[in-house]
């Protein structure tokens, strides 16, 4: 069923009795051209821009809970491609860009919201840093706007200003930048890939790769049977260490977790993305029922819990308030935890594996899920055609063995400190 003023008009005076479920509940086939372990953000769009752009519909997406359960459901939905490093600034403008078309693409409402990301200063080492990210953007066609202290005041007039420690003296601002409905995006690149054939298996678990005497993969072991292929695609956010370990891979990846908030539903206040350029790391956005959505730093221990400590809720409230002397008289409904896939570098990595039919696709630490189209048109490219997308050429698995790390926060190879 294709979506349109149209359709709604049609079913509500049928009394919305016959919509269509948005994509099959198909069993599994024996074998498929690709399978692609991971039913989130990625790992459906991937599979969606194979169908698409490449014409490879024998396609298996195996997910071991219900689609959109992992982080593609559990984050704070923002996009923007304000980044400084050659190998991030291109491919998360792409990313951008097909955002800003991608509702149309795939037929579905994802709920863009392209209303400005403003990430603020507070010294003037960070305003040179920042001023730095900025000319950089300007260079590679991507808008880019200093805004000194009295332009953010102007357009964010609820912030403390005058902050003993971290007074805002101005910001820069990526006009095109926003917020993105995360639950939508899953669901709209589901249907879309299941539009074009590919079949989503949920609720199997992989619990093997099986592979033959020359060391390639011929299928996976799950908890629906063995299923075999003839290429395999991991795409597992935070577990991608475990799945990898299944054929003897070792990836440079430690899992963390990254809380994040909603509060209670207020009157629009928040026009902008903000973030708060401290010493430590606060985000903030409005949604559309009225929450405020927030969120601060990893956990900073490895762990698989989708749930975090207490310790880290004090330090993001702290931060919220002290940026927002407001946000105090808020309830603070509820709070989860998303399982970050950190590398050493805190850029991801798509690439192909030592195992010549295997491919990988994490290493997204906090940006995984505003690069979900790049991401999966990047990550479909290459396995189609064996080689790297020109955008994520630098993205490469043995880029921490031959010293090429594309180190955005320039923090070293501490993934906890990403």
């Amino acid at each position: 069923m294709r979506y349109s003023v149209f359709a709604l008009a049609k079913h509500a005076f049928s009394g919305n009795r016959h919509w269509t479920p948005m994509w099959r509940e198909p069993a599994p086939k024996p074998h498929y051209d690709v399978i692609i372990v991971g039913g989130g953000g990625h790992g459906l769009a991937t599979a969606y821009y194979l169908a698409k752009e490449h014409g490879i519909t024998n396609i298996a997406v195996l997910e071991k809970s219900y689609i959109g359960s992992g982080n593609v459901g559990r984050n704070t939905t923002i996009i923007r491609s304000n980044y400084l490093q050659e190998g991030n600034l291109p491919f998360y403008e792409l990313s951008l860009k097909l955002w800003e078309g991608l509702e149309q693409d795939f037929n579905y409402n994802a709920m863009v919201s392209q209303r400005g990301v403003i990430d603020l200063f507070h010294s003037d080492d960070q305003r040179d840093a920042y001023a730095r990210r900025g000319n950089s953007m300007k260079m590679h066609g991507v808008e880019a706007e200093m805004l000194d202290q009295q332009a953010v005041r102007k357009l964010l007039p609820y912030l403390d200003f005058h902050h003993a420690r971290f007074p805002v003296m101005g910001g820069l601002l990526q006009k095109r930048g926003g917020t993105v409905r995360h639950d939508a995006v899953a669901w709209g690149f589901a249907r879309g890939a299941d539009r074009r054939g590919v079949d989503l298996i949920q609720h199997c678990e992989v619990t093997g790769i099986k592979r033959n005497e020359a060391g390639l993969v011929v299928g996976v072991e799950t908890s629906r049977g063995f299923i075999g292929c003839n290429k395999l695609a991991l795409a597992t956010a935070g577990h991608s260490s475990v799945v990898g370990r299944m054929a003897g891979l070792e990836l440079p990846i430690e899992s963390h977790v990254l809380q994040a908030f909603v509060s209670e539903g207020v009157k629009p206040v928040i026009d902008h993305v903000i973030t708060f350029g401290t010493s430590g790391h606060f985000y903030i956005s409005q949604s559309d029922k009225g929450g405020l959505v927030f969120g601060s730093d990893i956990d900073g221990y490895s762990s698989y819990a989708q749930r975090g400590n207490l310790a880290m809720v004090e330090h993001a409230l702290e931060e919220g308030v002290s940026l927002i002397p407001g946000l105090s008289r808020l309830r603070v409904l509820r709070a989860w935890g998303g399982v970050m896939d950190m590398t050493m570098d805190g850029s991801p990595i798509i690439d192909r594996t030592p195992i010549e039919n295997l491919y990988l696709n994490a290493g997204w630490c906090y940006g995984g899920f505003k690069a979900t189209p790049a991401s999966g048109l990047c990550f479909a490219h290459l396995i189609a055609k064996n080689e790297p997308h020109h955008v994520a050429r630098l993205l490469r698995l043995d880029r921490f063995r031959r010293g090429f790390a594309v180190n955005e926060s320039g923090k070293g190879p501490q993934p906890n400190r990403h």
